[in-house]
């Protein structure tokens, strides 16, 4: 976010070169909206380093994966 690369693959059209298309455009999409309406700020955190909030998020999205009843995720593409 801080390189502004998803402000290009939108501009684009979810493209992060011509022969590329990016991951994930719809939550790349929902991401830059909620961006445009709020004010924040991204800071990289090494993974598995005991910065705390990062260890509670790996634990919170490896309890959510193992969930039976998910969502299905409607913008995912094989």
């Amino acid at each position: 976010m801080t390189k502004g690369w998803a402000v290009r693959w939108r501009a684009n059209g979810w493209r992060r070169r011509q022969q590329h298309k990016a991951l994930n455009a719809d939550l790349w999409a929902v991401l830059l909206d909620l961006c445009g309406q709020h004010e924040v700020s991204f800071r990289w955190v090494r993974g598995h380093d005991g910065n705390t909030e990062n260890e509670r998020c790996d634990v919170l999205a490896v309890e959510a994966a193992k969930g039976y009843d998910l969502p299905p995720d409607e913008g995912y593409e094989p």
